[in-house]
């Protein structure tokens, strides 16, 4: 068994950054993404600002060196670019089928919105007329797994393949699954995340929730009505203490503790309380034998909403008090929320936070909660010692999750 599972390579895309670097340059410089749809065509397109990326998908397709794009998602290039540039960051060969040639790998994804993008766009026509060749190749993709089994297959990778989908807690979950599959000797390495892009369906269903905000969302501020949508991908490769003495590499972090919980509390609302959140966080704590002062930086999940904001800073006031409570702040401004893959995406920015000895600031804060006494960080603090950072995840349905990465020293 393997007790330490190290990070050794991340890799994401949003609408502030194709690539990891440009993630971090644009998140210190406070520089957001939110837009009104270029690429999506919705009735909502000039109502609620999404996060989107400006890239068309043969922009996409092309990066990947995919010629012949048919029956490739949105969805399932986006994931490729994220997980391309993570592998390659973690040094490892993955061309002709190379990447599990010595180790064992899984391929741990999630997504919510699947192919859902692509199958929206042809259902009238399937209603309508008979179906063409170029709309038979999506037909198969509204399924979640289709995109998981797309990357699994560009890469090469067979030991392990599968796909969760517990709302917006999925990629935090992947990265739990993966971190124990490597512990119990099934695999060597996994690469771990999640990926959705923009659609109909997450914008209409969002509004009918009466949780989108017309302009740019503020969390944990008392003026807050609700969130921005958003489309990306982040992944983070974990691989064992075999593979890094072995391939003598020298990575800066590991996943030290991580925690899932379940508020049963409503369908999509939080305990106003905080009850799962609050669990999560301290069971997370607890396997990262860590007390609450030692966390440097939290990335809260932090969406803006009424609910979700005031559940998680209750819970953050319960667990780290109010006089001493860790430098905080929500990156979902920047990206929007990106439903499946925040938790990859913000495991991401918790990685360079780590590495650069930086906290991000939240954008929009101007009020503080009337509820809380706690508020989150509103400037770029550099030269930080950055040792633990706790990221939180929660899903409808009340699926809470959190995941500690901590500096190997």
């Amino acid at each position: 068994m393997s007790s330490k599972v190290y990070i050794t390579g991340i890799g994401a895309i949003t609408a502030i950054g194709n690539n990891a670097k440009e993630n971090f340059d644009s998140l210190v410089h406070k520089k957001h993404g939110l837009t009104h749809t270029r690429f999506l065509n919705t009735i909502h397109k000039e109502i609620f600002p999404v996060c989107e990326i400006n890239l068309t998908n043969d922009a996409l397709a092309s990066m990947l060196g995919i010629e012949n794009k048919q029956g490739y998602t949105r969805t399932a290039l986006l994931g490729m670019i994220a997980v391309k540039e993570a592998i390659e960051d973690a040094g490892i060969a993955w061309k002709e089928n190379t990447l599990e040639k010595k180790y064992k790998t899984a391929l741990i994804n999630s997504t919510t919105v699947g192919g859902m993008r692509h199958t929206e766009e042809i259902y009238l026509d399937l209603l309508e007329k008979e179906s063409q060749p170029e709309t038979n190749s999506y037909i198969d993709t509204h399924d979640l797994g289709e995109c998981t089994e797309r990357i699994a297959d560009y890469f090469g990778v067979k030991s392990y393949i599968t796909t969760i989908s517990t709302a917006c807690s999925s990629s935090a979950n992947a990265i739990m699954l993966g971190v124990r599959l490597i512990q119990q000797g099934i695999v060597d390495r996994a690469i771990c995340g999640g990926v959705d892009s923009l659609s109909k369906f997450t914008i209409n269903g969002f509004n009918t929730l009466m949780i989108l905000d017309k302009e740019h969302c503020r969390p944990f501020d008392n003026t807050r009505v609700g969130l921005n949508l958003g489309e990306g991908a982040g992944y983070v490769i974990l691989e064992s203490e075999k593979i890094v003495q072995e391939e003598n590499k020298k990575p800066s972090c590991f996943v030290s503790g991580f925690a899932n919980t379940n508020d049963a509390f409503h369908q999509t609302a939080s305990s106003p309380n905080g009850d799962g959140a609050f669990m999560a966080m301290s069971q997370a704590l607890a396997m990262a034998h860590l007390e609450p002062k030692d966390i440097s930086y939290i990335n809260v999940h932090g969406t803006a909403t009424p609910n979700n904001d005031l559940s998680e800073g209750r819970a953050m006031e319960r667990l780290f008090g109010t006089d001493d409570a860790p430098k905080f702040s929500s990156t979902k401004p920047y990206t929007g929320h990106t439903l499946a893959a925040c938790g990859g995406i913000e495991a991401v920015y918790g990685v360079m936070a780590i590495e650069n000895g930086v906290i991000y600031p939240s954008l929009n804060f101007n009020e503080k909660m009337e509820e809380l006494t706690i508020q989150p960080e509103t400037e770029t603090l550099t030269g930080v010692e950055v040792n633990h950072v706790l990221s939180n995840s929660f899903g409808f349905g009340g699926n809470n999750s959190t995941v500690i990465i901590s500096k190997v020293k």
